[in-house]
């Protein structure tokens, strides 16, 4: 199963706008186990991302940013809409 992690900040209307689209696209297991994570907590993940909050990974690898790319988690997942 995939893991799936955003990368936001507290309170960021893209990062829990993203997290809801997440969600219709992940059976609800998946949903339930996405990571959520506070980029300002680590200084090289803010380094890296600070300033294109929310990122999505899947298995630590880039998906997309700002927007979901819900197409690019559909091949990931394998499913279709």
């Amino acid at each position: 199963m995939t893991q799936w992690t955003v990368l936001g900040r507290p309170e960021c209307s893209l990062c829990e706008q993203l997290l809801a689209e997440l969600a219709h696209e992940l059976s609800p297991a998946e949903a339930a186990r996405v990571e959520v994570l506070d980029v300002d907590q680590d200084p090289a993940l803010a380094r890296k991302y600070g300033h294109r909050i929310p990122v999505l990974l899947a298995d630590d690898e880039f998906v997309c940013d700002y927007r979901l790319d819900p197409e690019r988690v559909r091949l990931i997942t394998g499913t279709r809409s």
